[in-house]
């Protein structure tokens, strides 16, 4: 989809961080763009934001873990501009229980929202960008941790992990059709990633509190403080309009040599597994 302009982009997790640079991205980019997000007041606040940027910006309230409200929102999105072309399943939280105290809710909830959020979307929005014939891009946004195990037992890096497997299957079936994926595997990026907490449901139950002296405590200080020194979030949504343009499958945000040395010693050590079959 070279040409962006005159066409509708619908963002989840669109009111604040790499949604909300997306939905400013898409605006100025001359689409009419629709931001998603389960807190209502920072969607208001966002849109009115994105106000005079592009032809025309609107927000719907919008659960990704609940799929009666994605199909809601995506009905909002048809009554209001008409077709939808670019879809970014972009909403997310983090959180984990590490090996200590694991937590069946944390994982629940952050697997509801991280994976299944991305399944409805693409559920959701697949067969009518397919009905309309207009082509179309789905961008599903993983991370770097859904390519390395760096940060351990974790249901974030496992929600991402699948994201990424799911984004390449969908490619494979989709391109024929007209239609692009992208995954985006951003590193520290400036969110409030760190704070997903204050927008868990109360099916979940309370937020878990880490032991500060954990090691999942620990770990999970250090990423508070490199979220907050990462990347700006237009630097990403910058990347992602490239990659849209372009049919780009991967996007990574910058280069890490240690990231890549990660992914290099994993990568040796399947094919070592492999050559060992091979062997015997």
């Amino acid at each position: 989809m070279r040409e962006l302009a005159g066409k509708t982009a619908f963002v989840t997790g669109g009111a604040s961080g790499i949604g909300l640079a997306l939905g400013r991205a898409f605006a100025e980019a001359g689409m009419k763009v629709m931001l998603a997000d389960i807190e209502a007041n920072a969607l208001k606040a966002a849109v009115d934001s994105l106000g005079n940027v592009g032809p025309e910006v609107r927000g719907v309230t919008c659960d990704v873990a609940d799929p009666v409200s994605v199909d809601l929102a995506a009905k909002a999105s048809y009554d209001a501009f008409g077709s939808v072309h670019v879809v970014c399943n972009n909403a997310g939280v983090g959180g984990g229980s590490g090996i200590d105290n694991i937590s069946l809710d944390s994982w629940r909830w952050v697997l509801d929202v991280n994976l299944m959020g991305v399944l409805h979307g693409i559920r959701t929005f697949l067969p009518h960008i397919r009905a309309h014939g207009e082509g179309g891009h789905i961008v599903n946004t993983a991370s770097r941790a859904g390519m390395k195990s760096g940060m351990g037992f974790n249901a974030y890096s496992a929600s991402k992990f699948a994201v990424v497997n799911m984004s390449e299957g969908l490619a494979a079936r989709v391109k024929p059709l007209g239609i692009g994926v992208t995954v985006l595997c951003p590193g520290f990026v400036r969110t409030r990633i760190s704070e997903s907490g204050r927008n868990r449901q109360e099916r979940y139950g309370p937020s878990q509190k880490l032991d500060p002296t954990s090691v999942a405590g620990t770990l999970a200080a250090q990423i508070a403080e490199a979220v907050r020194s990462g990347l700006d979030p237009s630097d990403v949504a910058a990347q992602v309009l490239t990659a849209i343009r372009e049919d780009e499958l991967y996007v990574f945000t910058e280069h890490d040599a240690s990231w890549r040395g990660e992914l290099e010693a994993r990568f040796a050590a399947i094919l070592a597994a492999m050559d060992k079959v091979a062997a015997r």
